[in-house]
């Protein structure tokens, strides 16, 4: 009888023991994002770990997965389970939307239509600028040769291509023949179009292709002033004007619902808006929205007028339908490099 109860009550504890592990260990949490975002959610991540752990007492464990967006957008809607999404372009989300993924109204969900931080496209160049880049018009001349990802698979390369389609649209004051030419030429202007911004920076910086790599502001500096390609004195360009560039956010309602994880992915997503996080944002150069780091990073990014597309083009599914839908302006024009 003595050892019968002895085994019952180990068992008991044993299995009381498994159920605390279990209570303390808590969840897991994939976040899908861009491609050139791997060293940001590497310090963001363990951050939030802490800030989880004391606030639930849980070690979380937070999953990255990294590609271009819309490649990221494509895997979700064929099933992937990803709990929150920190992409780099508004047309991705609302993919997901209207499939039923996401919220219809998750620009409305945080912050600034659900975006912690932005950022813009500018230019790197050579060591000391031997091609004399400094605005989109010399990205058109017969002499430069520019890299910059597929716009089909790339959110940062939609941006690319947006910020060269506003650019000549003031500077042709809307002649949309003059605008669809100047993108043209640019667009005939690229040895290389990667699938992903990484793949843009590895054939530019390390392959030694094109004479100028366009991605966001953020990307340049990080290339421009880091370890791996420091020696060769590759140069920051911001143009005077540029693309506003934001970085949405959205849970993915599908998915947090079947594994009961939207407290943890809403409180991932809303950690960005920290005061913590948005000065770590600045120190990776994405410009941000807290007013007091706004304040105290003001004199580490240039001064530059942002254009917002939504403004001069209409609404995303406009933008999304009139430039990158198949057959769309973008296909146009890429016909024409052949």
């Amino acid at each position: 009888m003595f050892k019968s109860l002895l085994r019952v009550g180990l068992a008991v504890a044993v299995w009381a023991a498994a159920s605390t592990a279990w209570a303390q260990s808590g969840p897991t949490l994939l976040n899908a994002s861009y491609d050139i975002a791997r060293e940001l959610f590497a310090a963001i991540n363990p951050k939030f770990v802490e800030h989880w752990k004391k606030k639930t007492g849980q070690d979380v464990r937070i999953d990255q997965s990294h590609a271009g967006t819309s490649r990221q957008a494509q895997d979700i809607i064929q099933g992937k389970k990803v709990d929150t999404v920190t992409f780099n372009q508004a047309t991705d989300v609302d993919l997901l939307a209207k499939r039923g993924l996401v919220a219809s109204d998750w620009r409305k969900k945080f912050p600034n239509n659900a975006s912690p931080y932005y950022s813009t496209i500018a230019f790197l160049v050579r060591k000391g600028n031997p091609k004399n880049i400094k605005s989109w018009d010399d990205l058109v001349r017969d002499d430069v040769k520019l890299i910059f990802p597929n716009p089909k698979t790339s959110g940062n390369a939609r941006y690319t291509y947006l910020g060269a389609w506003l650019y000549a649209n003031e500077k042709f004051n809307g002649n949309e023949a003059q605008v669809r030419d100047f993108v043209a030429r640019l667009l005939a202007n690229v040895q290389n179009f990667p699938t992903g911004g990484r793949g843009a920076t590895v054939a530019f910086a390390q392959n030694n292709q094109g004479d100028v790599l366009l991605t966001f502001e953020s990307e340049v500096i990080n290339i421009a002033r880091g370890d791996e390609f420091k020696a060769l004195g590759l140069e920051v360009v911001v143009p005077p004007v540029s693309v506003l560039a934001e970085f949405p956010v959205a849970v993915v309602d599908k998915v947090v619902d079947e594994r009961g994880t939207r407290a943890l992915a809403t409180e991932y997503l809303n950690f960005q808006y920290t005061r913590e996080i948005q000065l770590l944002l600045t120190s990776f150069n994405y410009r941000v929205h807290e007013p007091t780091v706004v304040k105290a990073t003001a004199d580490k990014f240039p001064s530059i007028r942002l254009i917002d597309p939504v403004k001069v083009l209409g609404p995303w599914d406009k933008i999304s339908e009139t430039h990158f839908a198949s057959g769309a302006i973008l296909d146009q024009l890429l016909a024409r490099r052949r």
